[in-house]
C-alpha cells in the first residue's frame, strides 16, 4: 500500500499544481509566476505539515519527484495554454476539490504513521489540503477559499475524521482510503453545486433613524468644510 499512498501523493500534487496554473493563467502572471503558484500549491500543505510534526527534511528534500512533476506540470500547461484558457470557471474549484481530498488522505496517513493522535492527524489533514491552496490564494490576491463562507476546511476536517475512526476500527487500508475520500470530495463538490455554506455571524449596523446630517458621522474633508461654514456663519453676526 506504501506505493498507492505514494502515487495518491503524486496525483494530489499534479492536481493541486494544476489549479495553480490555472489561476496564475487568470490573473496574467508570466511562466515565473505560473512556477510559483503551482509550486506552493503542490508542496505548500506538506511542506507546512512536516515543519509541525518535525519531519526532517522535508518530503521533497527526500524526494525531488515532487518538483519534477510540478515543472512538468507547468510545461505541459504552456504548451496547451489556450486548451487551459478556456476552461470554465467552475473547473478550478473542482480540481481544488480533489488535490483536497487526496491530501487530506495523505495528511491524515503520514501524522498516524509517524505516531500521532487522532486529533492531531485530523489537523494534519486538514493542513495539508488547505494551507497550500491558501498561499496560492494569497499570492494571486484572493480571499482564501478556507476564508469564505463556503464548506472547504470543514470537508477536510470531516474526511480525516472518517480516516481516523476507521484506522482505529482496524478497517482494510483501502476502505479507509475509499471512505475519506469520497467523504470530503463528496462534501466539497456539493457546496460547490449547490452553494452550500456554514452560517455566517456579523455584526448587525443599524442605521440612523432620523435624516439630520448632524446624525451621520462626517469624514476629515467633510469637518473641514464645515468648519468653515461655521466660522463664516460666525463672521456674519458679527
Amino acid at each position: 500500500m506504501s506505493g498507492v499512498i505514494y502515487w495518491l501523493d503524486m496525483a494530489g500534487v499534479i492536481v493541486f499544481a494544476l489549479s495553480g496554473v490555472i489561476l496564475a493563467c487568470r490573473s496574467k502572471m508570466d511562466p515565473m509566476g505560473m512556477l510559483v503558484l503551482a509550486a506552493v500549491t503542490g508542496i505548500g500543505g506538506g511542506t507546512i505539515r512536516d515543519l509541525v510534526l518535525g519531519v526532517r527534511p522535508v518530503f521533497w528534500v527526500t524526494d525531488p519527484t515532487y518538483l519534477w512533476v510540478i515543472l512538468a506540470t507547468v510545461c505541459v500547461s504552456l504548451v496547451g495554454f489556450h486548451y487551459i484558457h478556456r476552461l470554465s470557471r467552475g473547473f478550478l474549484p473542482v480540481a481544488d476539490a480533489f488535490g483536497l481530498a487526496l491530501f487530506t488522505v495523505i495528511g491524515t496517513h503520514k501524522a498516524l504513521l509517524l505516531g500521532s493522535s487522532g486529533t492531531v492527524a485530523v489537523l494534519m489533514g486538514m493542513m495539508t489540503g488547505v494551507a497550500g491552496g491558501m498561499i496560492r490564494d494569497v499570492l494571486a490576491q484572493r480571499v482564501p477559499m478556507v476564508l469564505r463562507e463556503e464548506i472547504y476546511a470543514t470537508a477536510a476536517m470531516a474526511g480525516g475524521i472518517v480516516y481516523v475512526v476507521l484506522d482505529a476500527l482496524g478497517v482494510p487500508l483501502t476502505i479507509t482510503i475509499g471512505a475519506s475520500l469520497s467523504v470530503t470530495l463528496g462534501l466539497r463538490l456539493a457546496a460547490i453545486h449547490w452553494h452550500l455554506a456554514l452560517p455566517v455571524f456579523a455584526w448587525v449596523t443599524v442605521p440612523p433613524k432620523t435624516h439630520d446630517e448632524s446624525a451621520v458621522p462626517l469624514s476629515s474633508p467633510q469637518k473641514a468644510k464645515e468648519r468653515v461654514r461655521m466660522i463664516r456663519r460666525e463672521r456674519k453676526k458679527r
